[in-house]
């Protein structure tokens, strides 16, 4: 096959049912591996080792990205997503094999193949998602096709809670029917691409990577520094919240099975609280209050919920804090900063979210893995749970701070561009 089909695409619509059905079974196989990854590594390797895990995990991420944008630059993307989704299941048979004996080596590779598994399989999506639609076309239609995933999400891991814990199936054969999950997205992308679902950008058109051009963009404007700063900061405090939530867990839930059942059913609550935000806060924030404020949201809900975690560190107040980071940073707060691009030209958009996509994100979870490390191993008087808080609210301050800081410079460069500041509510004027 060299490439995709050249009969014309089909309606709007049906094109965005087909793209909506494809990512709803993404998202439903990768949150079927999620909690079973989850809970593998804890009962292999305990919840206190989960920052070198994340580090590892960052590490690989780094050399596999690279290697797999050269690639995307050889052979048709539809090729590439075919054999990626072959591949994929292929492995997820052989890693089910390897955990017949659980050991710390199986249980760190498995967790570290889902979360390359997780950016792979939605990285090709939209890119080829992107192809199919103009910008008007996928203002229209992005929000429909991307609730697909959520609903995914949702359905993901209720369907692995359900199969753990009323059916003979253990945590370790999620990875089976993920695969067979997996196996039907290959067979509907090759039907999409014999419909004329999905074509090839015209040669020429695709973007070429940047990294150091991407990193160089960012010093050169406060508005894109500020703008990082900000979203790198989601990803310093986000290792705080989930050490203190998996740790509550595994002290809830020391049998395997019912830890997965649990996080598995987490899930989809989160992924429910998410779709709820979505359209019932978000929109509300945005046209009362502005873009600048719904990035507000977020930090100030994870310090709520950090000082409730320092006065009762339990699981309930975990799952609360692993809610309001999670949740919100999937639904008001990646609309929020979706739209500080809008007044950017879009070579520097894409420099930006190159760099922060392939690099910075991962440098600053090494970092807030390295925090941790440093703050409950290493030093000679060491943190207990609990006072991590202190450090997630200490960034959260700092993220706030520079919130405000960018609601001005949004403003200025609004104004500079022609484009009209989505802060109706007249906030940081």
């Amino acid at each position: 096959m060299q490439g995709l089909s050249p009969k014309p695409c089909p309606g709007l619509g049906i094109r965005a049912s087909f793209l909506f059905a494809n990512f709803f079974l993404i998202l439903t196989a990768l949150y079927q591996l999620k909690p079973a990854s989850r809970s593998m590594v804890i009962e292999a390797m305990g919840a206190q080792r989960l920052p070198y895990v994340w580090i590892v995990t960052a590490v690989t991420m780094i050399v596999f990205v690279s290697w797999y944008h050269r690639m995307v630059a050889r052979y048709p993307r539809i090729n590439i997503v075919m054999g990626s989704c072959l591949t994929i299941s292929g492995l997820l048979v052989l890693f089910r094999g390897l955990l017949i004996l659980p050991g710390p080596t199986a249980a760190l590779g498995f967790y570290v193949f889902v979360d390359i598994m997780g950016v792979v399989l939605v990285e090709q999506f939209w890119s080829l998602t992107n192809a199919l639609y103009t910008t008007g076309e996928g203002k229209s239609w992005y929000g429909f096709v991307g609730a697909g995933g959520l609903f995914g999400g949702v359905a993901g891991g209720g369907l692995s809670a359900l199969l753990v814990r009323h059916t003979p199936l253990g945590t370790p054969d999620l990875l089976l029917t993920a695969a067979i999950t997996i196996l039907i997205v290959l067979l509907l992308t090759r039907a999409m691409g014999r419909f004329g679902i999905y074509r090839e950008t015209a040669p020429g058109t695709q973007p070429i990577p940047v990294g150091k051009g991407g990193l160089r963009r960012l010093g050169q404007s406060r508005y894109l520094l500020l703008m990082a700063g900000v979203l790198l900061l989601v990803q310093l405090v986000s290792p705080l919240i989930e050490y203190q939530f998996l740790n509550t867990v595994e002290a809830s839930f020391p049998d395997q099975e019912a830890r997965t059942a649990y996080l598995s059913l987490f899930f989809s609550v989160m992924g429910l609280i998410s779709i709820a935000v979505n359209l019932g806060i978000t929109p509300v924030v945005h046209r009362v209050f502005g873009t600048i404020p719904g990035l507000l949201v977020q930090p100030v809900m994870i310090t709520l919920c950090s000082c409730f975690f320092l006065l009762d560190p339990s699981l309930v107040m975990g799952a609360a804090a692993k809610i309001s980071d999670r949740a919100l940073s999937h639904s008001i707060n990646r609309a929020s900063r979706e739209l500080l691009y809008v007044p950017i030209p879009p070579v520097l958009i894409y420099q930006a979210k190159a760099w922060l996509d392939m690099l910075g994100y991962r440098l600053f979870k090494v970092s807030g893995s390295l925090i941790i490390l440093t703050v409950t191993q290493w030093l000679p008087v060491a943190m207990d749970l609990s006072q991590l808080s202190w450090i997630a609210i200490t960034i959260c301050g700092l993220w706030i701070f520079l919130v405000t800081v960018l609601g001005q410079e949004y403003r200025t460069v609004c104004k500079n561009q022609g484009a009209p500041a989505t802060d109706p509510g007249g906030f940081f004027r």
